[in-house]
């Protein structure tokens, strides 16, 4: 590659971060870090109508918790800013006024009446080469009238004209060669009425600007590349435009239509990297993060959301993703989103992530449910002995709280059934002389106290684990016992009789 490689991810400010969103951010990143060139975010806040007030700083937040931060941004200039649109707004017109003098586009007068009577006349509507000719624009008015309506201010757009019958090519690093036919391509506007470029021109206008070379996007946005290629070509800029990129959709789960945000609700997971709070309603749409997925969990499974190494190795770290990426790898078939299949590689994260790093998360997890740890020593040993068995952040409540706090309720009815007044009278013995040296002897002497009371050590093991930690679940019972210590192993041993007893 002779230039020096330059990606973007150009969001919108509008709400939450799709994964898709993210997945797009990763590879711009991934190639970036491959080819030692920069990563840029460039804030695309040309709709003003759509603009939603703290979204960009959620889209910042995000990519900073997935650890794939911009090289420039708007909290992060270089020599290419502004980085966010509405900042650029005086250097679009000209080039849509370049556009117009070179006979590439044209003024459109038409009002949104005038256009709601063309789209209720004209089944499927399309302002372009088959109806141009019959609106009010620069094309049919004089060129007098055109003048005397640019004096009057009159509310007015810019449309790019579209060629007729010509083919449109370019080069996909994913698809190869792609073709349009330029009869089905509409004119869309470049520049509205407020003076805002779409996303068209802008999109053009800074790539070139920030001499972007490569740009990776959805697929999506492949029925719009053919008018981004004209714009390329039009304002002679051919030589500059980047290798286009266009990546493969996330579907659904069954494979039908792309993955939405409504998909999310209705199979019960989430779509956005991070909590959404919508700032009219106050409704929460909850992300990743807070579901209680790692970081390098999420990454992990969007890397591998339409691409692959070649091998079977499916966990990745960051440092190695941006080793073993390239665009070869990328798959054009859309990718399937299994949740199932997410929750295995954050569990898999949370089985490797040492017990440092997962120390600040779990106090976390603990705290908003009320526990409070005071002992991370004592926290440390308890992750160590219970991560295995977690699969998302929030597991290691159900699976630790018990360490902290003294069971308020029991699984009495896996207990009951079997319950004798000689299992109580074995509790309280075995309370009387306990002895917790370490788990092999503390199991030892409880399964000979058992065999000299006359019963099978297995049918009080699980009395004696509901009673320390109120349910059939967490690690090996003596464990858990000498974590607790003697005089807590004694005191729930008494609780748990009084109410099995009763």
């Amino acid at each position: 590659m002779d230039k020096k490689v330059r990606v973007r991810f150009a969001p919108s400010p509008t709400g939450g971060l799709h994964l898709g969103g993210v997945r797009t951010a990763l590879f711009n990143y991934l190639f970036a870090r491959k080819h030692n060139g920069t990563f840029v975010l460039r804030v695309e806040d040309t709709d003003q109508n759509r603009f939603v007030e703290g979204a960009e700083e959620y889209i910042v937040n995000c990519l900073d918790w997935c650890g794939i931060t911009p090289d420039e941004s708007p909290n992060k200039p270089g020599a290419y800013g502004p980085y966010r649109q509405s900042e650029r707004k005086s250097s679009y017109r000209k080039f849509a006024e370049q556009l117009i003098s070179d006979g590439y586009a044209y003024y459109a007068f038409d009002t949104p009446e005038e256009l709601d009577v063309k789209r209720k006349e004209f089944p499927n509507f399309q302002y372009g080469q088959a109806t141009r000719m019959q609106m009010r624009n620069s094309l049919t008015l004089t060129l007098s009238e055109v003048e005397d309506l640019l004096a009057a201010k009159t509310p007015h757009v810019i449309r790019i004209k579209v060629p007729e019958d010509e083919i449109v090519h370019f080069s996909d690093l994913i698809r190869g060669d792609v073709s349009f036919e330029t009869a089905i391509v509409d004119d869309k506007v470049l520049l509205k009425a407020d003076g805002m470029p779409t996303y068209h021109l802008a999109v053009v206008v800074d790539d070139k600007a920030m001499e972007i070379t490569h740009a990776f996007r959805g697929e999506e946005w492949l029925p719009s590349a053919p008018v981004h290629i004209l714009l390329w070509k039009y304002l002679g800029w051919e030589t500059d435009m980047p290798q286009w990129a266009h990546l493969p959709l996330i579907l659904k789960p069954d494979g039908h239509g792309k993955l939405s945000k409504r998909d999310g609700d209705r199979l019960g997971f989430p779509v956005y990297a991070m909590n959404w709070i919508d700032p009219k309603t106050g409704d929460v749409t909850k992300g990743f993060k807070e579901m209680g997925f790692l970081p390098e969990a999420f990454v992990n499974i969007l890397a591998l959301l339409g691409w692959n190494d070649g091998t079977e190795q499916e966990i990745f770290t960051l440092v190695e993703l941006e080793e073993r990426f390239s665009m070869e790898r990328i798959s054009k078939a859309g990718a399937k989103f299994d949740f199932e299949k997410a929750k295995w590689y954050n569990h898999e994260w949370i089985k490797q992530t040492s017990v440092e790093n997962l120390r600040v998360s779990v106090k976390n997890e603990l705290q908003k449910a009320g526990i409070e740890v005071n002992d991370d020593r004592r926290l440390d040993t308890v992750i160590d002995l219970i991560k295995d068995r977690c699969t998302l952040l929030p597991d290691f409540v159900v699976q630790s709280g018990y360490f902290f706090t003294s069971p308020a309720v029991y699984d009495s009815a896996s207990v009951k059934p079997k319950w004798t007044v000689e299992k109580a009278a074995f509790f309280e013995t075995y309370a009387e002389n306990i002895n917790l040296g370490n788990a092999i002897e503390a199991e030892a002497a409880f399964k000979a106290l058992a065999e000299e009371k006359g019963f099978k050590p297995g049918e009080l093991m699980l009395p004696f684990r509901v009673m320390l930690v109120g349910g059939k679940f967490g690690p090996g019972v003596f464990d858990i016992a000498i974590l607790l210590g003697t005089e807590e192993t004694k005191s729930r041993i008494a609780k748990a009789i009084t109410v099995f007893n009763g």
